[in-house]
């Protein structure tokens, strides 16, 4: 070891510099515990919502999936040939996954509606020049751990304000079992200096709670790792890695365990050959005009080509539970995944009960299902939502709090959301958003319905996921102004 270099401990504090084993690697990390010129700013935009009086018409497409979105860059980089991908959700979040895989040596050109992607292979991305900064995005961050954990190169990840205060530990813990290092700020957050394994271990690895993206970050660490990677997890969550690297020509054995959950393994190192990918849209997307369908009086509007992944169906599921008038039309298989129409029109909804194992299928919906379920006849309680603290915000709070102010009633009981329904008439709050872009578009749901307005304090976020939003919906004669 060179007498410059100094072992680190994973999940230590992050200190000024982080030096490699070669001495080459030096980055100044002061004062990027706060927004600078190179951290993405936003410029607030707040907004004022009045109940939509027409109801909602017509037919829209929402963009493409963003789990699959962040995927099919990922794993196109570390594909050996060229892969073309159409329907890609061209929002900040997966901009900023498109931005880090060529910073880690993958050609990525756009034409069009149409992006092309030269992979490296496994195993053979660069060290990048410079800091990566994820933005807004928890699952590009928590995704790329894993592919760079085991490669032989030192790289730090950084984001916005939202994303420096979301914890990494419950990823960073299981991979530093194949040998990488990760150097985090107090409590294993962001800025992350990780300094990556050319000989990584394979992970056997239990969750302890249910997670697509702890699941796949050890999967993606796995490709280059030496023998059988292996997680379990206590319920079966969204598989669009596993689905995608058979895709990329990757063998993925799924197993069912009791209870209801699955084992996932791979063996590595592996490789991947470049394919075409067709991105459906956005089943967590089509949410928030499905709900504001739901409860906007006179509403009738179509969805096209939405994926219908059954572990990302769930709102689905529970909103035909309350009564919903919704259908699906027209299915298919396209790029690998489940896609259809869905059919939408305003219904008298009821309360719900829904049950824990249903929440991976559809943990980023509750905040706009706790909508629904305010406007429900009867009470609701939505159970197990314990993975809801740790996203953008801590959304069982927030969640909770744009309810409170526009006048609904909610009880928290250890992990569970109890909704009472409807007993008054709803809106005339302000809501804070927390640069949670689901709780800014469940707020604008919300105020669609509401007998008075509801004032959302910032919507510039909700082009991380959703661009062109808000001209959606008034497509569909939302009437937002700003």
């Amino acid at each position: 070891m060179p007498a410059c270099a100094r072992p680190v401990k994973s999940h230590r504090m992050i200190p000024d510099s982080f030096q490699a084993h070669d001495c080459t690697f030096k980055m100044r990390l002061t004062g990027m515990g706060h927004p600078s010129k190179n951290i993405f700013m936003q410029v607030s935009r707040p907004l004022t919502v009045s109940a939509s009086l027409k109801g909602l018409s017509g037919r829209t497409r929402v963009p493409g999936d963003k789990s699959i979105s962040h995927r099919s860059l990922m794993l196109a980089a570390l594909a050996s040939g060229r892969t073309r991908v159409t329907g890609l959700l061209e929002g900040e979040d997966v901009l900023r996954t498109a931005d880090a895989m060529r910073a880690l040596g993958a050609t990525i050109t756009r034409e069009g509606t149409e992006w092309t992607i030269e992979g490296r292979g496994v195993g053979a991305l660069t060290e990048p020049a410079d800091v990566l900064d994820m933005g807004n995005s928890g699952t590009a961050a928590r995704l790329l751990s894993g592919i760079l954990s085991s490669h032989a190169f030192n790289s730090v990840m950084t984001g916005d304000a939202s994303l420096r205060s979301r914890p990494m530990r419950r990823v960073t813990a299981p991979l530093a079992a194949n040998g990488a290092e990760f150097l985090t700020r107090e409590g294993g957050r962001l800025p992350m200096a990780v300094r990556g394994t050319g000989e990584a271990k394979p992970i056997e690895y239990r969750l302890p709670v249910a997670s697509a993206q702890v699941k796949s970050a050890i999967l993606l660490a796995g490709l280059n790792a030496h023998g059988t990677t292996i997680v379990e997890e206590p319920v079966a969550t969204r598989d669009h890695t596993e689905n995608m690297l058979r895709h990329f020509g990757v063998e993925v054995d799924v197993s069912r365990l009791d209870a209801g959950g699955r084992r996932i393994a791979l063996t590595g190192p592996v490789v991947m050959t470049a394919r075409d990918v067709t991105v459906p849209g956005d089943p967590s997307s089509a949410a928030f005009p499905i709900v504001a369908a739901l409860l906007v009086p006179g509403s009738d509007i179509w969805i096209e080509g939405v994926g219908l992944n059954p572990l990302r169906t769930g709102l689905f599921t529970t909103l035909i539970e309350m009564g919903a008038s919704l259908s699906i039309e027209n299915e298919r298989v396209e790029g690998g995944e489940p896609v259809g129409d869905l059919h939408v029109r305003h219904s008298q909804l009821k309360g719900v009960d829904v049950p824990p194992e249903r929440a991976p299928s559809m943990i980023d919906e509750y905040p706009v299902l706790a909508v629904a379920c305010a406007f429900a006849e009867g009470p609701s309680r939505l159970r197990g939502l314990e993975e809801l603290r740790v996203k953008e915000s801590d959304r069982l709070a927030s969640t909770v709090a744009l309810l409170n102010v526009n006048g609904a009633e909610t009880e928290v009981i250890g992990d569970d959301l109890i909704v009472k329904g409807a007993d008054a008439p709803l809106g005339g709050g302000t809501v804070q958003t927390h640069m949670d872009h689901r709780l800014a578009m469940s707020a604008v749901v919300l105020g669609l319905a509401a007998a008075k307005p509801v004032n959302v304090d910032d919507t510039a976020f909700i082009e991380t996921s959703f661009p062109g939003f808000v001209d959606l919906m008034n497509a569909l004669g939302a009437g937002l102004t700003a």
